[in-house]
C-alpha cells in the first residue's frame, strides 16, 4: 500500500466554491466566465501578451506547431530526454523530430548540439523545461534569431520557472503549459498556449474551436479542432493560480528540505543553474549508477513510498528508433534517463513525511554499503 504518493493536488477550498458556482449557473462546458478569468490570471502570472486555454498540454503543443506553420518536410529540433508528447506532437503535423543531447549539469537541452543539428529543413527549436528547470534561453533565443527559425517552449512542467527573472513561456514565438493532475498548477486535465503576437493568438483561438467563424454561425473557414477547456476545468485552474505563489514557495521549501536531509548521500540533486529559478515540479536526483535506480525504487515502494523514474529518451522508442543511429548516440540523455528518480513532490507533504522519505532513501544506501 502506498502511503506517500509522488503527487497529490493542493486544493485550497476555492476550487469547490468555483465549481459549485459553475453547476449552479449551468455553465459547465466550454463557455462561461471562468474560462476568461483563468486565462487572464495565467497571462498576468506568466507575463504573456496572450494566453489561450485548451483541454490538455499535448493539444497545446499541436496547436503551437500548427500556429508556426510547421508541416510535412519540416524538421523540429527537440531534446530526446523529454516526455513523449513533445516528439509526438511534431509527428502530428507531419514534421520530423530531430533529437538532440542534454547538458550533464542542468539536464536541459544542449544548445551546442542544437546548432549542430540545424539544417535547411529546420523550421523550429522546441525547448523543453524539464522537471521545472529552465533551458538556457539566452543561447536558444540567439540561435533562433541567427538562423531565422521559430522557437517553441514546452513549459508543461515549468509553471513558476524563470530565466533571469523572466517567466519561461515568454521567450518563444509560442509556448505551452500543462495542467494535468500532477502539475504544480492543476485543472485535472488542461493546458495553455501562450504567445506574444495578436494575429497568432487569433489563429490559435480559431484552430482550437473547429475554426468556427466569429461572425457567421456554423461557418468554418478552415480545418479546426475541438481542443477547448471547459468552464468547470477553468474554475479549478483559477483557484489554483490564485494560490500559485503559496504553492511554489511550499515546493521550494520541500526541495531544500530533501537536499539538507540527504546531503551526505552519493546522489546528485537537480539544482538551479546560474540565472535560473527552478519551480521544482518534481524533486529529482541521480543515483550513482543505473543499477541502483530500480532497487532503490523497489525498496521505497516496500516502505509505502511512490517514486517515478525519469523519462526514457524518445529516440529509444520503437517509433523513433533509427537503425542508422549508433547505440552510443546521446550518452548524456541515456545516462540521465537511466539514473534519474523523482521523489514525492506535492506541496502538502508534511515534515514527518519528508523525514520518512529521507530515512527510507538513507536506509537503502546504508544497506548497500
Amino acid at each position: 500500500m502506498i502511503s506517500i504518493p509522488v503527487y497529490r493536488p493542493h486544493f485550497t477550498g476555492k476550487e469547490r466554491e468555483y465549481v459549485l458556482d459553475c453547476l449552479d449557473s449551468g455553465w459547465i462546458s466550454s463557455r462561461g466566465e471562468y474560462i476568461a478569468r483563468f486565462e487572464d490570471a495565467c497571462r498576468s502570472f506568466i507575463g504573456a501578451e496572450h494566453a489561450l486555454s485548451v483541454c490538455n498540454g499535448t493539444v497545446a503543443l499541436h496547436l503551437a506547431l500548427l500556429a508556426c506553420g510547421i508541416g510535412p518536410g519540416d524538421e523540429v529540433i527537440v531534446p530526446t530526454l523529454t516526455y513523449i508528447a513533445s516528439a509526438n506532437a511534431i509527428r502530428y503535423v507531419g514534421a520530423t523530430p530531430v533529437f538532440v543531447e542534454s547538458m550533464p549539469d542542468t539536464w536541459q537541452v544542449d544548445p551546442a548540439d542544437v546548432e549542430r543539428k540545424i539544417t535547411s529543413r529546420t523550421k523550429a527549436i522546441m525547448a523543453v523545461h524539464l522537471y521545472g528547470c529552465p533551458c538556457d534561453m539566452t543561447r536558444l533565443c540567439d540561435l533562433a534569431q541567427r538562423y531565422h527559425i521559430k522557437l517553441i517552449e514546452d513549459a508543461a512542467e515549468a509553471f513558476g520557472t524563470r530565466w533571469h527573472g523572466r517567466h519561461v513561456g515568454t521567450f518563444g514565438d509560442v509556448s505551452t503549459f500543462s495542467f494535468f493532475g500532477n502539475k504544480t498548477i492543476t485543472t485535472g486535465e488542461g493546458g495553455l498556449v501562450v504567445c506574444q503576437d495578436p494575429a497568432m493568438s487569433e489563429h490559435i483561438g480559431l484552430l482550437k474551436s473547429q475554426y468556427a467563424s466569429p461572425h457567421r454561425r456554423y461557418w468554418h473557414e478552415d480545418i479546426g479542432y475541438n481542443y477547448r477547456m471547459t468552464n468547470i476545468t477553468a474554475a479549478i485552474g483559477l483557484a489554483q493560480v490564485e494560490k500559485a505563489d503559496e504553492i511554489l514557495a511550499a515546493k521550494r521549501r520541500l526541495a531544500r528540505s530533501y537536499e539538507q536531509k540527504l546531503a551526505d548521500l552519493p546522489i546528485s540533486f537537480h539544482n538551479e543553474p546560474a540565472g535560473a529559478t527552478h519551480s521544482y515540479w518534481m524533486v529529482s536526483f541521480l543515483v550513482p549508477s543505473a543499477e541502483d535506480r530500480e532497487p532503490l525504487r523497489d525498496h521505497l515502494e516496500k516502505m509505502g513510498i511512490e517514486t517515478r523514474p525519469f523519462f526514457y529518451p524518445a529516440h529509444t522508442m520503437p517509433m523513433y528508433a533509427d537503425p542508422r543511429r549508433p547505440n552510443s548516440a546521446f550518452p548524456v540523455a541515456i545516462d540521465l534517463g537511466a539514473r534519474g528518480l523523482n521523489l514525492p513532490s506535492f506541496p502538502d507533504l508534511t515534515d514527518d513525511e519528508i523525514e520518512s522519505v529521507a530515512e527510507a532513501v538513507r536506509s537503502y544506501f546504508e544497506m548497500s554499503r
